[in-house]
């Protein structure tokens, strides 16, 4: 059964930094993994992604993160990072990992999985 589980969330002061991981089983070729972030009372947004391409990996990034957070994947542990730097109050939100890959290893078949989410508090 495919799965992720999230980790690195937590309480600290704005200009700090956390870095989030996220780890995938059950899942293969993963063509794309991404965090996204909801606060309380407002939409889940996409804050990162990085996809699979033939030249290596491609990243985006919501434009009120550029520059402080960075988005990375090793391959071979199955993990993606999402290291969070300079962080500010508005940054604090419930994070959840997504990935899109296969459900079968021998076979394609589309599959999406979310994580169950980590919390992210920055203080003031």
């Amino acid at each position: 059964q495919a799965q992720l589980v999230e980790s690195g969330g937590g309480l600290v002061q704005a200009g700090g930094s956390l870095r989030l991981s996220c780890v995938a089983s059950g899942i293969y070729s993963i063509s794309h993994m991404a965090w996204y972030r909801q606060a309380p009372g407002k939409q889940r947004e996409q804050v990162a992604i990085i996809t699979s391409a033939s030249s290596g990996s491609i990243t985006n990034y919501l434009d009120a993160v550029k520059g402080r957070f960075t988005i990375s994947r090793d391959n071979a542990k199955n993990t993606v990072y999402l290291q969070m730097n300079s962080l500010k109050p508005e940054d604090t939100a419930t994070y959840y990992c997504k990935a899109g890959g296969s459900e079968f290893e021998s076979a394609y078949r589309y599959l999406e999985v979310w994580g169950q989410g980590t919390l992210v508090t920055v203080s003031s």
